[in-house]
């Protein structure tokens, strides 16, 4: 394992009040997105999409990573620029999703299982080779009165850490993504005693594999009370349940957290990340890792019309600053009237 690589690689991405963009949803993931705006999801139009998101000027600014998809990795600009090549002429590191996703959890109805280790280490490689630094695996963990089971939680943690594993030993760090689902009944006490028992899962699990801590990200959900709740939770109660977990059970070594927004809209999440930043006094860097949060604006301005994509660029762009302004506790909401 090359330490040096890792943490290098590592440092590049918290530069600063950066983030990540999560460009990696899956084929029916944004084909449900644009089938919502009556865009047709083909490669043409996917590639066409990411090249707006990826050549859009001064992202370079506010972002220091972007996760890409099997496809996206393989694809190109329209002057024939490989994306890892783009992203990285811009000062931004190319990562790739690598888990296959989500299937039902054998005997435990209601449960989830990531699946995709067969054969990561070759695919690792390839990646590698293609221009990825880091890669990113979600595993995800319901809610509700009978759910999550500890099999569950364990099953998910021991394959977050085998994957973990893998990628440090192909130089490649590993954004290790434990999601609690936002779907359900529960208030934030349940959600946040619910991520304290998968985040200490899945550091132990890390720790037993050997893997170093110093060379991987964190990227979680935000402990918030589910989505069908009657309770509401100000972006501040969000804040202090969020960094308590934290504290409660994230390792000090651990360079830096980069959250999910996990079904908020764009200003819920960048609030709530303002507010956690506004905390202070953690051993981590507090930033982001946002797929719809940054891209709904972004897909609803574009509607697929090569018109827009200078209007839908701008507005990118302003998601994005407000973001990295969240990183340093310095959102507000005038911000939101202040687009270019």
């Amino acid at each position: 394992m090359n330490h040096q690589a890792l943490s290098s690689t590592v440092q590049h991405i918290l530069t600063e009040s950066k983030g990540i963009l999560a460009a990696d949803e899956s084929f029916g993931t944004i084909g449900k997105r644009f089938a919502k705006l009556e865009i047709e999801s083909t490669p043409e139009t996917r590639r066409s999409y990411r090249e707006l998101l990826f050549e859009t000027e001064g992202i370079e600014k506010y972002l220091s990573g972007v996760i890409l998809f099997d496809e996206t990795i393989r694809q190109k600009s329209k002057n024939n620029i490989p994306f890892p090549r783009l992203l990285m002429d811009k000062g931004i590191v190319p990562g790739i999703k690598v888990d296959k996703g989500t299937k039902p959890l054998s005997l435990f109805p209601g449960e989830m299982i990531t699946e995709g280790l067969d054969e990561l280490s070759q695919r690792l490689n390839e990646y590698r080779n293609l221009g990825a630094k880091f890669a990113k695996w979600r595993a995800v963990i319901t809610i509700n009165q009978e759910l999550p089971t500890q099999h569950c939680i364990e099953s998910n943690a021991y394959i977050l850490a085998r994957y973990a594993s893998l990628c440090q030993e192909s130089e490649i760090v590993p954004v290790v993504e434990p999601e609690v689902l936002m779907d359900g009944e529960h208030d934030i006490s349940v959600c946040e005693n619910v991520t304290s028992l998968v985040l200490k899962s899945v550091f132990n699990q890390l720790y037993n594999h050997r893997v170093y801590i110093e060379g991987v990200l964190l990227k979680p959900n935000m402990v918030l009370p589910g989505k069908q709740s009657s309770q509401k939770a100000s972006a501040q109660e969000v804040a202090e349940a969020t960094v308590r977990t934290l504290k409660r059970v994230v390792p000090a070594a651990l360079p830096g957290v980069l959250f999910l927004s996990g079904g908020q809209s764009p200003q819920q999440a960048t609030e709530n990340l303002n507010a956690i930043n506004g905390i202070g006094d953690t051993p981590w860097i507090l930033s982001f890792s946002f797929s719809r949060a940054l891209q709904e604006p972004v897909m609803n301005s574009w509607k697929g019309m090569d018109q827009n994509r200078s209007s839908a660029g701008q507005v990118f762009v302003h998601r994005a600053r407000c973001n990295s302004a969240a990183v340093m506790g310095r959102y507000n909401q005038s911000m939101e009237s202040q687009q270019i």
